[in-house]
């Protein structure tokens, strides 16, 4: 919405200079055209052709400046703030004894010619100064701040607000991530999230009711445990749009970070360019990785599809084929692994038995 203001303001700005301008013409030149009102229109046309194309590239630099101050670390947006004010009140100081200085009428043009200029020198000047002492500015406020220090030079940088999804409430795994404490951060829960929540609470289908309940459930203890951290926000979007549609939209408006486990929504905010964290992909991450060589205990739980072989798994579910362990179904053996296959459906180990069975 605010795009096409921009531009249809400067269409607009420049009709209108256009239409009037030709009251600027010479008194010999209007006496040689036929249609003034002809004559108006067509440059009122041309002029908002013109003011369409700069509208166009003012949006399009607003914009960029947008996305760069929504980038910036607030205490680095602070300081050049300040030096821009303190710049701008300089250029005020001096020259304010200019404009007490009679000049000439045909040099009037002067005094706002000095004033534009040197405006936009000091402020400019003000907005490197931050820039270059910002860190000695910062470190007069709060002497014993290390933290304020290494954001104000770039080092440092605030984490992300989380968003979390309803399949990532209802997986039940961020609860477990929010105990470790390993990541960091608001997590936001929009309120159409939450009202998907509570359709499938109320689902006709047991299994999607229970999956439901279980996500509230989710929801409200990770509420009691971390009351500072979980936010639920009215955000809602009156476009028809999908509950993932708005939750990219969102993540995008916020510059935040989408928290799930579906895939396809990862591959679509991905897309769009908005962070994603997939617990998925952290728990594939985690795994233990066995390399050939390595030995470890699994119990040997059915027989495989080739003769001989036994299947077992480990406590995260990858799956562990042994070769001539058939006979050893129901029990305990050392193996030794001999090689390890990554496929899409998950990571599958082989390994042979090791000299000895443990019963």
């Amino acid at each position: 919405m605010l795009d096409a203001l921009i531009i249809i303001s400067f269409i607009i700005a420049g009709a209108g200079i256009g239409f009037y301008s030709i009251e600027l013409l010479p008194g010999s030149a209007m006496q040689q055209v036929t249609n003034i009102d002809g004559l108006r229109w067509v440059v009122a046309s041309f002029a908002a052709i013109v003011s369409g194309m700069v509208g166009l590239s003012v949006q399009t630099t607003y914009r960029r400046i947008e996305a760069n101050i929504r980038e910036m670390p607030l205490e680095v947006l602070l300081t050049r703030a300040i030096g821009l004010v303190a710049g701008l009140l300089v250029a005020n100081l001096m020259l304010a004894p200019v404009f007490l200085v009679p000049v000439p009428k045909d040099f009037a043009f002067i005094k706002p010619f000095l004033a534009v200029l040197g405006s936009v020198m000091f402020g400019f000047l003000g907005v490197t100064l931050a820039d270059t002492h910002g860190r000695a500015f910062l470190r007069l406020l709060n002497p014993n701040s290390v933290e304020t220090l290494m954001v104000a030079e770039g080092t440092l940088k605030p984490a992300a607000t989380k968003i979390l999804d309803t399949s990532c409430i209802i997986d039940g795994r961020i609860q477990n991530l929010l105990d470790t404490g390993f990541v960091e951060g608001q997590f936001l829960v929009p309120q159409f999230v939450l009202e998907e929540l509570q359709q499938v609470a109320d689902a006709s289908n047991d299994r999607k009711r229970v999956r439901g309940r279980r996500g509230l459930d989710i929801l409200n203890q990770m509420k009691e445990d971390y009351p500072d951290r979980i936010a639920i926000h009215p955000a809602d979007y009156d476009e028809p749009m999908t509950v993932d549609a708005k939750l990219v939209r969102l993540a995008a408006e916020i510059n935040g970070t989408l928290l799930t486990n579906d895939f396809n929504l990862s591959k679509v905010a991905t897309l769009q360019k908005v962070p994603v964290l997939n617990v998925n992909d952290l728990a594939q991450a985690v795994r233990l990785s066995y390399l050939p060589g390595d030995s470890f205990e699994v119990k040997i739980l059915k027989t495989g599809k080739e003769p001989a072989q036994g299947v077992g798994y480990l406590e995260d579910g990858t799956m562990v084929v042994v070769e001539e362990s058939s006979d050893a179904i129901g029990s305990e053996m050392r193996v030794v692994v001999t090689s390890a296959l990554q496929t899409s459906a998950g990571r599958m180990i082989f390994a042979r038995p090791h000299a000895s069975v443990v019963a």
